[in-house]
Order: C-alpha cells, then structure tokens, then sequence
C-alpha cells in the first residue's frame, strides 16, 4: 500500500504542474466547449497510459542505451509544440477565438481535440524522462507483473480525474465568459508558451 500511495502523490505533483497538458485542457475548455475539452483529455490519458506502460517495461533502460532516441523524441516533439503554438497565435492575431454559442462543432471536432491531446503529451519527452526516473526508481525488480499493473491502472485513472475536473472548471460559464473578454490575449500567451516550451525542447 506504500507504494501505490508513494505513486499517487507523487503523479499527483506532477499533474498540479502547468505544463502543455495542462495549458492544451484549459484552453479548449475556456475556449470551446466541454465535450472537445474532455476528449482532448482522452486523448491525453491515452498518451500517459503509453509511457507508463513504457516506463513499467523497462523504458529508463532502453533510453540509456540509445541516448539519440530521447533526442529525436525532444525534437519531433518540440516540432509540434511549435505548431501548436503558431495555431494560436494566428488566431489571436485574426481575432478568430471562439465565441460560447456559437456554431456547434462538427462530428469531426472531437476526434481532433483526442488527436491533438494524444500528439500533445507524446510529444512532450518531459513525460517520458518523468516516468523513466519515477518508476525505475520507485519500482523496482522485485515488484510483480500484477502490482506493475495495478500501478499503471492507478496512474491512468487518477490523470483522468485529474484532467476532467480541469475541464470541468474551466468550462464553467464564468470561466468562459472570462475567457471571452480576453479571448486574443489569452490565445497569445497561450501560443507564445507553446512556442517556448517548443524551443526548450527543440534546443535544450
């Protein structure tokens, strides 16, 4: 039970975090609607389900090995932060941000809000160095298969909790209404942090 109290706390640190997970959730939420925001969460819970499963299989070790690996992660990954980040930014500058009640989203919109969560946090090799260290030095040879498991399905199910109660809150009607009267200036920031966290990445 120490353990999988040990894991929750501590991925419950790194989720509190800001991060593009985070600042991706929060935007679609303000911006769009609920229904995107959670499906863009989906989307990232699938990509935190893939990298703990990683990590629990022996991930830190094969990055040892091949270092160039976590280095073309970086650069694939900060490449479309990078896109992200200029998707907001031109639409700030043409004043283009969503207004609450407007059109509804296409049956499409969806898919693209858990495509862009899922290209989102596979493409942040923060998520892979993250797991790597926690579980390599938290769960060691003599764990089972079975508790490995149980600790990957713990981590799934609290970033979901986690990232639905971020949707939820800001797709609350104040937050939206917030997020209306600042729509250009927070798609900007929200851009420009994108871009940076790209080139970190890219450069770093």
């Amino acid at each position: 039970m120490g353990l999988f109290l040990t894991i929750a706390l501590v991925h419950l640190l790194a989720l509190a975090s800001p991060g593009p997970d985070f600042l991706f959730v929060s935007q679609t939420a303000a911006s769009r609607s609920r229904t995107q925001a959670l499906a863009g969460v989906l989307g990232i819970v699938l990509g935190i389900a893939v990298w703990a499963a990683l990590a629990l299989l022996g991930l830190h070790v094969l990055l040892q090995r091949l270092a160039w690996l976590q280095r073309t992660v970086a650069i694939a990954g900060g490449a479309y932060l990078l896109w992200m980040g200029w998707q907001l930014l031109r639409a700030a500058w043409r004043q283009q941000a969503v207004v609450a009640g407007g059109a509804a989203p296409t049956p499409s919109s969806g898919w693209r809000s858990l495509r862009d969560g899922l290209l989102t946090n596979l493409g942040n090799p923060k998520a892979v160095v993250y797991f790597a260290s926690v579980f390599s030095a938290l769960v060691g040879p003599a764990v089972t298969a079975a508790t490995r498991w149980q600790l990957w399905l713990l981590v799934s199910v609290e970033s979901l909790a986690w990232f639905v109660l971020v949707a939820t809150l800001f797709a609350l009607p104040p937050m939206r209404r917030a997020y209306l009267r600042k729509a250009r200036v927070i798609d900007a920031l929200a851009g420009a942090v994108f871009v940076l966290f790209g080139l970190q990445l890219m450069l770093g």
